[in-house]
C-alpha cells in the first residue's frame, strides 16, 4: 500500500470489539488506519503496515492533542477521510441509587469525549474531505430500565450526530450514526462485571426495590456477549458510512434491532413502557 495516496481514518477505542474490527476492515481495503488505543500492549498487537496505533484516552485533552499532531504530521495536506468515534463504556443500574460520579463518567466517555475528538479532528477532515461515523446504539432510540445511564449517553450522541451533520452540510462533510443491537464485544463483558459490582454494593433498600431486575441485567449482558453478532458486521456498515457515494444518516445493525426501532415509531409510550418492564419481570 502506498500511504502517500491511501485514504486515512482515525478510529477511537480500537483495541477490542467493534473498534478493532473496523481497524482491520478498513486496512484490508487499502485505507491507512490510525487506531486509537489506551494501552501500549494493544498498540504493539495492532501495529502493521496499514495500521498505525496512537495512544489515545479520549477523556484526556493532552492525549487528543498529541494524537491529532501525530496524525497531522503523517497525512499532511491530504488530511483525514474518516473519523469513527467508537470509544465507549456501559454503565447500568437504577437511577435512584446510581452514584452521580458514575453518571458523569458515562457521559464523559460516551458523549463529551466524542465531541472533543471531533472538534480536534475537524480541520483534518475538511482537508480530506472526510466523514464522521458516531458509534451509537439501539439504546439511542429506546431507554430500557436499568440501562438509563448508557441510553442517556447514546441519546446525547444521537442529538450530536444530527445537529453536527446539519451544521456541516455547507461543506458536504457527512455525519452518520451507527446503531448496533447486541454485538459480541467486550463492552458487555465489562458491563456484566459492572452490573454485578453494583448489585453487590446495593444497600438493603435498593436490593429490595431493584435486586431482581439487576440480576436480570447480569443475565442479559452474559447473553449479549455470548450470542451477539460478529463486530465485523458493524465494521461493514461503518465502512459504507465513511466511503459510499450516498451514505445514510443512520445505520441499524443486529438481529431484531429493526423491530425495536419500528416499535419506537409505531407504539404509544405506555405500550413501550409495558414491553420494557415485562422483559425484566419474566
Amino acid at each position: 500500500m502506498n500511504n502517500a495516496i491511501a485514504k486515512s481514518v482515525l478510529i477511537t477505542g480500537a483495541s477490542t470489539g467493534i473498534g478493532e474490527a473496523c481497524a482491520h476492515y478498513f486496512a484490508e481495503r487499502g485505507w491507512r488506519v490510525f487506531a486509537g488505543v489506551r494501552q501500549r500492549a494493544d498498540a504493539r498487537r495492532l501495529e502493521s503496515e496499514s495500521i498505525t496505533p496512537v495512544i489515545l484516552d479520549v477523556t484526556k485533552p493532552q492525549h487528543i492533542e498529541t494524537a491529532i499532531t501525530q496524525i497531522t504530521d503523517a497525512v499532511g495536506e491530504g488530511g483525514l477521510h474518516g473519523l469513527i468515534n467508537n470509544a465507549g463504556v456501559a454503565v447500568a443500574g437504577p437511577f435512584e441509587f446510581l452514584p452521580i460520579d458514575e453518571l458523569r463518567r458515562q457521559m464523559e466517555i460516551n458523549f463529551i469525549a466524542q465531541v472533543a475528538v471531533t472538534q480536534a479532528a475537524l480541520s483534518l477532515l475538511r482537508r480530506g474531505p472526510g466523514r464522521i461515523a458516531n458509534m451509537s446504539s439501539v439504546s439511542g432510540r429506546i431507554a430500557a430500565p436499568m440501562f438509563g445511564p448508557y441510553a442517556a449517553s447514546k441519546f446525547a450522541l444521537e442529538a450530536f450526530t444530527d445537529s453536527l451533520r446539519r451544521e456541516l452540510t455547507p461543506w458536504d462533510l457527512h455525519v452518520a450514526s451507527i446503531e448496533p443491537g447486541a454485538i459480541k464485544t467486550p463492552i458487555w463483558k465489562k458491563g456484566e462485571a459492572y452490573a454485578q459490582e453494583r448489585l453487590d454494593a446495593l444497600p438493603p433498600k435498593a436490593e429490595t426495590y431493584y435486586g431482581k431486575w439487576l440480576r436480570k441485567i447480569v443475565g442479559y449482558t452474559q447473553r449479549a456477549n455470548e450470542r451477539g453478532l460478529d463486530p465485523r458486521l458493524v465494521a461493514e456498515v461503518t465502512f459504507h458510512a465513511i466511503s459510499a457515494a450516498r451514505p445514510k444518516p443512520r445505520y441499524v445493525v443486529g438481529r431484531g434491532t429493526w423491530l425495536t426501532v419500528l416499535a419506537t415509531r409505531l407504539l404509544p409510550d405506555r405500550w413501550l413502557d409495558r414491553l420494557a418492564t415485562r422483559r425484566l419481570e419474566r
